[in-house]
């Protein structure tokens, strides 16, 4: 075969560290695209990023370029050195250390950009430890729990 032809679509999740609500109005929106570009420098086409408080969801089209442990690498690194640029309560901004990241269908892409857009609903109901957790067993994740959250 001569050409090498590739789409996977990649739901990606991280938090901040300690779960700490540092992503609020009026960064939030301006983090979102941020990481959007990042994704779109780094060709993985950016579907949907969004998020709450203290997590993002990022879905997009993962690049045959890069390793999937090297785009979360740069988006984390950048835009934490980004969020602390934007006042001083965000200079002490991380992320944890650890990322979820799923295949998605295809067919399933538009479910999964309402799921994301519809974030600041859904978490009126459920904690991002509730959600991740929840994407884990919906996945078949093995995994221990005393981990998850450094």
């Amino acid at each position: 075969m001569g050409q090498s032809l590739t789409k996977n679509y990649i739901h990606i999740i991280f938090g901040t560290k300690n779960n700490f609500p540092f992503i609020k109005f009026p960064v939030e929106s301006e983090l979102h695209s941020y990481i959007g570009g990042i994704c779109r420098e780094l060709e993985c086409t950016p579907i949907k990023v969004g998020g709450y408080t203290d997590h993002v969801h990022i879905v997009c089209l993962l690049s045959k370029k890069i390793a999937l442990m090297k785009l979360i690498e740069e988006v984390k690194s950048h835009s934490s050195k980004w969020m602390k640029t934007k006042g001083e309560f965000l200079k002490k901004f991380y992320w944890q250390d650890g990322y979820g990241a799923f295949s998605v269908n295809p067919s399933e892409i538009d479910k999964v950009v309402a799921y994301i857009e519809n974030q600041h609903e859904h978490h009126r109901k459920r904690s991002f430890k509730e959600e991740y957790l929840a994407f884990l067993k919906k996945y078949k994740v093995d995994y221990d729990e005393r981990y998850i959250w450094e």
